[in-house]
């Protein structure tokens, strides 16, 4: 039930209209994120699949998650030292920066693909597995009111490494605790599956 109703809200949201703006200033981003490209890519064009692409993130999901790092409410022993210094205009500036960039078209694997495109677009019913467009979209942009990321063109294994920590619980953002529930009704080849579609999304 409160996946439903979470569900619902979150279908609300997308029908909201006008668009979440960056606080920061990208200028200022493209110079502070100069240390991020190390992993994220030149201009947050990831090439390891083990690190997320940030190109055409949503800055407010950006700033999220880079004050969940710092927190510690989401561990992680590389980025905890990465954001140990940044104060809030730091991470706005960043997410701004990120934001403003053009996300690079992947392929997804074509043993994969046709099976995950089923679950993002149409759920599992009989696993209470609703559809990933509800949140994030058909085409994979997300809803930055919402809350929820843009997930197209995303390293199928960086997704399909934060699904598997959704399930196990390690990774508990989000809103309301939906990719927790969605996630652990997932077996290992479904994850692989949606992950490398998301991949292919454009």
């Amino acid at each position: 039930m409160q996946v439903r109703v979470a569900l619902l809200a979150a279908v609300a949201a997308l029908t909201l209209t006008g668009t979440v703006m960056a606080d920061g200033n990208a200028d200022a981003g493209a110079t502070k994120a100069v240390v991020c490209s190390a992993c994220h890519g030149q201009n947050g064009h990831s090439t390891n699949g083990e690190w997320p692409s940030l190109a055409g993130q949503h800055a407010s999901y950006i700033v999220e998650q880079l004050k969940a790092f710092k927190s510690g409410q989401r561990a992680n022993p590389v980025m905890a030292p990465m954001v140990a210094a940044l104060g809030p205009d730091d991470m706005e500036d960043i997410a701004a920066y990120y934001a403003a960039q053009t996300e690079s078209g992947l392929e997804a694997d074509p043993s994969y693909w046709k099976g995950g495109e089923k679950i993002y677009r149409g759920g599992i019913r009989d696993q209470s597995v609703p559809a990933c467009i509800a949140c994030h979209g058909p085409t994979g942009r997300g809803n930055a009111p919402g809350k929820f990321p843009a997930l197209r063109a995303q390293h199928a294994q960086y997704t399909l490494n934060q699904l598997r920590n959704y399930a196990s619980k390690e990774r508990k953002t989000g809103p309301a605790g939906i990719m927790q529930t969605i996630a652990g009704r997932l077996t290992e080849n479904e994850m692989r599956d949606v992950a490398s579609y998301i991949q292919g999304l454009r």
